[in-house]
Parts: C-alpha cells; sequence; structure tokens
C-alpha cells in the first residue's frame, strides 16, 4: 500500500470541492493506493505532474517516488490542465 502526501496547492483544491465530491476522492484514493499504476494514465505533458486518476469527472494529479503517491492538484476536468 502507498503512503498519500497531499501538497498545500491540492488542499486548497479540495477546499473548492463540495462534500460529497470529497467523501468520494477521499474514498477511491484509499482504494487506488493499493496499485496506483492500475488505475492512473501517464500524462502526455508532464508539466503539472506525471500520473492522473479519474474520479468520475474530477481529476487527481499526482507524482510517484519510492512508496509514496504525491497528490499535486485536484479539479474538475474541464479546469485542471489550463
Amino acid at each position: 500500500m502507498f503512503k498519500i502526501v497531499i501538497t498545500d496547492r491540492a488542499l486548497k483544491d479540495i477546499d473548492k470541492l463540495t462534500q460529497d465530491v470529497k467523501k468520494r476522492i477521499a474514498s477511491k484514493l484509499r482504494e487506488f493506493s493499493n496499485n496506483p499504476l492500475d488505475y492512473s494514465r501517464k500524462l502526455t505533458d508532464p508539466k503539472i505532474g506525471t500520473y492522473r486518476f479519474r474520479i468520475g469527472d474530477y481529476r487527481v494529479i499526482f507524482d510517484i517516488e519510492g512508496e509514496t503517491i504525491i497528490v499535486l492538484r485536484i479539479g474538475h476536468r474541464k479546469d485542471i490542465y489550463k
């Protein structure tokens, strides 16, 4: 199981979300932390991060360092890549 670290920027992103979306994202992050590469896709432009999780209409942008998932950004799919 990978350890999850959430950056300050991702915490600001989380604060903007509704309560039910926060719960869904937290639940999926716990589920995906067992084997994150099975549920993720590699981003073509690693400017904002290396990988992404798709959770409904929301995206979690992250990097992996060793046994740690570093969550960089969380946001709606229409806004996250800008």
